[in-house]
């Protein structure tokens, strides 16, 4: 999901794209962090463009490099630090991508069908955030999302899951459209071998 995608109301996909939020939203979460400078510092060192602020969607291959250098760079702070710029990101699309008439028809509605709405504007825009990945909805009780070959970690190699931006846009975008303390488990990765990244999203007090 992007700050320059296409709006949830439709839009062409783009094969191995993924939408510049994934790096643009990381950026100042780099810099709170490490201090100034500390965002071109990373982007040279994984040898990726800084896009711009009116960038289109970027080659997914910029984003996996990136994720993947602050998690090889910086263990520690590398979920915490991917989890804010995921938070971020679903901050950006119901400002900007989800018109203010949609998002309070899904607030207006039952929570089991506002998931279902929901649900079905992601995966339809699933090109903004999964790439070459292919992703579906699993299951709806509970509601479970996944992204087979997810490009964003292809590649690695995991104990735990690392899709810490993903599970963090998807909770924001819920929690503020749904459920407002809804809980986002990966529950499996493709970093621990796993053929997809499967999230379930778990409203809390149910």
């Amino acid at each position: 999901m992007s700050a320059h995608d296409q709006r949830l109301t439709g839009g062409p996909a783009v094969a191995h794209r993924i939408g510049p939020n994934a790096i643009l939203q990381l950026i100042p979460v780099l810099e709170a962090a490490f201090g100034p400078g500390a965002a071109d510092r990373a982007l040279a060192a994984a040898g990726v463009p800084r896009p711009g602020p009116a960038s289109g969607m970027l080659p997914e291959t910029q984003v996996s490099t990136l994720h993947r250098w602050l998690r090889d760079t910086h263990p520690e702070e590398a979920p915490r630090l991917l989890r804010e710029a995921g938070l971020a990101t679903g901050d950006y699309i119901l400002a900007n991508r989800i018109p203010p008439l949609a998002q309070r028809l899904i607030r207006a509605l039952p929570a089991f069908l506002g998931a279902r709405v929901l649900a079905t504007a992601i995966a339809k825009h699933s090109w903004t955030f999964a790439g070459s990945g292919k992703f579906r909805v699993v299951s709806g009780r509970p509601l479970s999302f996944e992204i087979a070959r997810n490009p964003v970690v292809a590649g690695e190699s995991s104990d735990t899951p690392l899709c810490h931006w993903h599970a963090a846009v998807f909770e924001r975008l819920f929690s503020r459209l749904v459920w407002p303390h809804v809980a986002v488990r990966e529950t499996a990765c493709c970093a621990k071998g796993a053929p997809a990244c499967r999230f379930e999203l778990l409203p809390k007090g149910r």
